[in-house]
């Protein structure tokens, strides 16, 4: 489908580049870019975000004044040099935002760059709920029946009766919507168009309204709601031919624009059929038709070319489905009789709802079968229904960079690839992870840690006072068996001084210390990370049975349940080294194995850089089932020297069960 440029968007995009190239610097002159690498979209998650400009010039010193925007407004600036970043709060992400930086090249320039946050989408679980159809009933000589009740109809879904909750003669105000083709390949016969919108819009009942929607590639400008006969015409008599058409395109849209109009809603549909520029598929342009409640019309009108046999069977699959009729006059003196038709045919339906006994959420097509026992009479309704499509999977990750010496030190949206199950996915969302991280720091104290422990509480001392105030942290200590020192907390002196109180005794229950460390942090929400020092293998004090009651196996589980990174460092030779580096390779975290005590504190400090060196991605999965199943994620950098760590994967979320 090819976009028209309407003048004032085609005058903003134009305007600034002139302006550009007016004020361009002259030749010789320090020159300045400016690109804003996070975010570049949202994770649904309220809270600060870190807002990074990446900055290119040539200014003495490589120094300049970068200024951050929100809406307009300063969040503030940054005048010491890269990296440039200022915090954010994000407060409501259901609010579009737009961010922009500002750069000062030393000369009088400025240069700038901005990304636009669009709001979130509110996601629900749905279920098919209640369906509402439209029916109508004639006799053996086509006069319309209003006397049945509930008792007269016999209602099937995909061959399975159902019982009516309700059925009553319409009597609500109706809004037309008189869906007008205005494209090039009806210029010959606009005038027949006009004349077929000005007839169906001459005779409203009290209360019944009209909407007047002209559409090429897309629905255009539009009148009403309104009852007022000279509006109406002044609105049809203004249409004018010409550009391509995207029929489905615009039913699609409809209920869109038009949800808000209280009352019975009516589509009348007048075109040639000649759909060559819609990009929505057929059942997602009926899906949408119904959750408006709409019946459709069609009025046929050949072109230049008449009416395809293509034309002609969408015009009247659309109508079938939609519970209402196609017509296809020749000639204008025909029009009398299909705007009679369209008018009895409307003000004389029943209103029939009923509940699905299937309400799974899965945008299957659901035919209905509506009939009467009476002999003689005859029942049109629509076809059948779509039931909703499941809401989409979107899954945010996080995970860890690393870089070499030669590598440029940033990441942004574009120098990932994403794969999932070995298709790749679009990115969406792209920013520094900055939200508080819930850390449960998990120290041996085992009779094998007595020589290294006065060394050790020195290092985990450094590295506790080092970690940021807004994040949590929980003590956890092991030996023959897992005592929680402290839960989560701000206050760090609490954790120092359960550090002094350390003594070194007893056995290694490696696992059983990771498992109830992870149990912890399953009741926070938001981040989790476990930082694990150990000399030692999961071995009682005397070394010749288990130290643990659970498994390895049971600490990998939780480890992609409770979405925890895991940071071992393995103090010694008598490690397990390869079952730690496992764990921290499935949780996107690092494992090292330092020989001596005095490497520690350096250990601790690669910690800390690998918390404040991770990143979050999101983007909508391209597979929409809901199943609960593993999805094995692969994040990878187009940059050379980047190493990323992270989960490897989600797990898919579970279809909600409708209540019964």
């Amino acid at each position: 489908m090819q976009a028209r440029i309407r003048p004032s968007v085609l005058a903003a995009l134009v305007m600034p580049m002139l302006a550009a190239m007016l004020t361009a610097a002259p030749a010789g002159a320090q020159t300045t870019s400016v690109r804003i690498t996070s975010p570049l979209g949202r994770t649904g998650v309220p809270g600060v975000i870190r807002v990074v400009a990446q900055v290119q010039t040539a200014v003495a010193g490589g120094i300049v004044p970068v200024h951050f925007f929100v809406d307009g407004a300063s969040i503030g600036d940054d005048l010491d040099g890269p990296p440039y970043v200022v915090e954010w709060e994000d407060a409501n992400p259901y609010e579009a935002r737009e961010i922009r930086v500002d750069v000062e090249d030393g000369t009088g320039g400025v240069a700038t760059d901005s990304v636009k946050l669009p709001a979130l989408e509110v996601i629900e679980e749905t279920s098919v709920s209640s369906v509402l159809i439209e029916a109508t009933v004639l006799d053996e000589r086509n006069r319309y029946v209003s006397t049945l009740g509930k008792d007269d109809f016999r209602l099937a879904e995909d061959g399975v009766p159902h019982t009516l909750d309700l059925v009553q003669l319409q009597t609500l105000p109706t809004t037309f919507t008189l869906l007008i083709d205005a494209s090039q390949s009806l210029h010959r016969r606009i005038d027949m168009v006009k004349a077929a919108a000005r007839r169906l819009a001459s005779r409203l009942r009290p209360g019944d309204q009209v909407i007047v929607a002209p559409f090429r590639t897309a629905v255009e400008s539009t009148t009403g709601p309104t009852a007022d006969a000279a509006t109406i015409t002044e609105a049809i008599d203004a249409i004018r031919a010409r550009g391509g058409t995207a029929i489905l395109d615009a039913l699609a849209t409809v209920p869109e624009m038009f949800a808000h109009v209280e009352g019975r809603h009516v589509v009348v549909l007048l075109t040639d059929g000649y759909d060559e520029r819609s990009a929505t598929a057929y059942e997602d342009a009926m899906t949408a038709l119904q959750r408006l409640q709409a019946t459709v019309y069609v009025v046929g009108i050949g072109g230049v070319a008449g009416i395809s046999l293509k034309g002609e069977t969408l015009l009247k699959r659309i109508a079938a489905q939609m519970g209402g009729r196609a017509f296809f006059p020749i000639r204008e003196e025909q029009l009398p009789d299909v705007h009679a038709a369209v008018a009895s045919d409307a003000f004389n339906r029943y209103i029939i709802s009923y509940t699905p006994q299937k309400q799974d959420a899965d945008g299957s097509f659901r035919a209905i079968a509506l009939t009467t026992p009476h002999p003689n009479y005859r029942v049109r309704a629509r076809e059948g229904y779509f039931a909703p499509k499941p809401p989409p999977v979107k899954p945010t990750l996080e995970f860890s960079a690393t870089y070499s010496a030669t590598a440029a030190g940033s990441l942004s949206a574009r120098d990932l690839i994403v794969v999932e199950d070995g298709v790749v996915q679009q990115v969406e969302s792209f920013e520094e992870a900055v939200s508080p991280i819930s850390i449960a720091m998990v120290l041996d104290a085992s009779g094998s840690m007595r020589r290294a422990l006065p060394v050790a509480q020195a290092a985990a001392r450094s590295f506790v006072t080092s970690l940021r105030p807004a994040d949590p942290l929980a003590l956890v200590r092991f030996a023959d068996r897992v005592v929680v020192e402290h839960e989560f907390s701000e206050r760090r002196q609490t954790t120092t001084e359960a550090i002094d109180r350390l003594q070194a005794v007893g056995g290694t229950a490696l696992w059983d210390a990771l498992h109830d460390s992870m149990l912890l942090l399953k009741q926070r929400s938001g981040r989790r990370a476990i930082v694990l020092l150990s000399d030692g293998r999961d071995e009682n004090n005397p070394g010749t049975a288990p130290g643990s009651t659970h498994t390895l196996a049971d600490v990998l589980a939780l480890v992609r349940e409770t979405d925890t990174v895991v940071y071992a460092i393995g103090l010694g030779s008598n490690v397990d080294r390869p079952a730690l580096e496992r764990i921290a390779e499935l949780s996107g975290g690092t494992a090292t194995f330092p020989l001596e005590a005095t490497a520690l504190e350096g250990e601790y400090r690669r910690v800390l850089e690998a918390l404040r060196q991770r990143y979050v991605v999101g983007y909508t999965s391209t597979n929409p089932a809901r199943d609960g199943a593993w999805r094995n994620v692969v994040i990878a950098a187009r940059p050379d020297g980047v190493t990323i760590r992270s989960a490897g994967g989600y797990r898919a979320p579970v279809r909600a069960v409708p209540p019964q």
